[in-house]
C-alpha cells in the first residue's frame, strides 16, 4: 500500500510515498524534520543558523553537523560542477532581485544594487575545519546553499523512511528513490513539459538513485525591466544565459542529480553536451528555449 503526505517545506511541495502495509508511527513527523533543517539552513528566516553564520563577521563558528553536512555538500557539489554550482552567491542572489521567499517576490522589481563581481570570491576562501566543525569566512562572503540543501533533505528523509519498506521523496523536482516497489516495479516519475503545464514530454522509470529538474520556467521574475531567475552563473554574477529551458538528470543519488541539472543549464546545449560525454555514467534530457528536447542515450534504460 502506497502511503503518501504532501506539505510545504523549504518554499515549495514536498512529497513522500512510501509503500508499506501501514502508515508508520514516525509518519506524520516528517514536516517537523524539515522545519527542524529549515531552523539550520533557511537564507529566509533570520534566526536560522546559516543567517547566523552570514552575520558573523569573519569570525570563526562552530557549526551543528546538520550545517557541517549540507556545507561538505555543497563543497562536493562546487567539485563536481566544476565551480559552476556554488554555494557563495547569496549576493548575487539578492542582487538579482531574490531577496524574500519566491511566493512572497512581485512579480517586476526595481533594484539599483551592483551585482558581486564573481572574480572576488571562491569557496576556497573560507576556512572549513571538518574536525572541529568550525568555519570561517571573509566578512564580505556569504553563503546560501539553496538546492543542495533542498536534495539534502530529500535524501535524508528516504534514508530515515527506508527500513519502513520502499520510499519516494519529491522536494519539488529533486527526488530520492530507495528501492523498487514490494511488487518489483519501478517507480513512474513524470518529466514535466515547461511549455504545457498539464503534460509530461516523458515518464521515467527509476528503481532506485535520484532525479532532479533544473530550470528558469518557473522561478522568474522582471527586474529592471529584464527578464531574471534565481540561477546565478557565477562567472557573470547574473542569472545564467542559456539556451537550455530545463535539464532533468538521473544520477546515483538526488544530491548529485541536482548539481549536474543546474550545471547543463548553465552551461547552455553545446557546453552541456561536452559535459555529459566526458561523464557518461550519468542520463539527462535537455529542453531547449525553442522547443527542442535533447537526451542522452543511456535514458533510453529508464523509460
Amino acid at each position: 500500500m502506497l502511503e503518501k503526505t504532501k506539505f510545504r517545506a523549504m518554499g515549495c511541495s514536498i512529497l513522500t510515498v512510501l509503500d508499506c502495509p501501514s502508515p508508520p508511527d514516525i509518519f506524520p513527523e516528517i514536516p517537523r524534520w524539515f522545519d527542524e533543517w529549515e531552523e539550520h539552513l533557511s537564507r529566509f528566516r533570520s534566526h536560522s543558523e546559516l543567517s547566523k553564520v552570514n552575520r558573523s563577521n569573519g569570525i570563526p563558528t562552530r557549526v551543528s553537523p546538520i550545517f557541517a553536512d549540507v556545507l561538505e555538500k555543497a563543497i562536493e557539489a562546487e567539485k563536481l560542477s566544476e565551480g559552476l554550482v556554488t554555494p557563495i552567491l547569496l549576493d548575487a542572489l539578492i542582487s538579482a532581485g531574490y531577496d524574500r521567499d519566491f511566493n512572497l517576490m512581485p512579480h517586476e522589481k526595481h533594484n539599483s544594487l551592483s551585482l558581486i563581481s564573481p572574480t572576488t570570491q571562491h569557496l576556497n576562501e573560507i576556512n572549513w575545519d571538518p574536525i572541529t566543525s568550525t568555519l570561517w569566512m571573509p566578512p564580505d562572503l556569504h553563503l546560501d546553499f539553496g538546492g543542495v540543501g533542498k536534495g539534502w533533505a530529500a535524501h535524508q528523509t528516504a534514508q530515515r523512511l527506508k527500513k519502513y519498506g520502499p520510499c519516494l521523496v519529491d522536494a519539488q523536482g529533486d527526488i530520492a528513490v530507495t528501492a523498487p516497489q514490494r511488487d518489483g516495479s519501478p517507480w513512474q516519475i513524470g518529466i514535466a513539459n515547461p511549455f504545457e503545464s498539464n503534460e509530461n514530454i516523458a515518464v521515467l522509470h527509476i528503481r532506485e538513485g535520484g532525479v532532479a529538474t533544473s530550470g528558469r520556467d518557473a522561478r522568474q521574475w522582471i527586474l529592471n525591466g529584464k527578464m531574471a531567475h534565481h540561477i546565478i552563473d557565477p562567472h557573470t554574477g547574473f542569472s545564467a544565459e542559456t539556451d537550455v529551458l530545463t535539464a532533468t538528470v538521473i544520477a546515483p543519488n538526488v544530491m548529485q542529480a541536482e548539481t549536474i541539472a543546474k550545471t547543463l543549464l548553465i552551461l547552455g546545449k553545446e557546453a552541456a553536451l561536452q559535459w555529459l560525454d566526458a561523464h557518461p555514467g550519468f542520463a539527462a534530457l535537455l529542453v531547449l528555449e525553442n522547443g527542442d528536447a535533447w537526451a542522452t542515450e543511456n535514458i533510453e534504460t529508464y523509460l
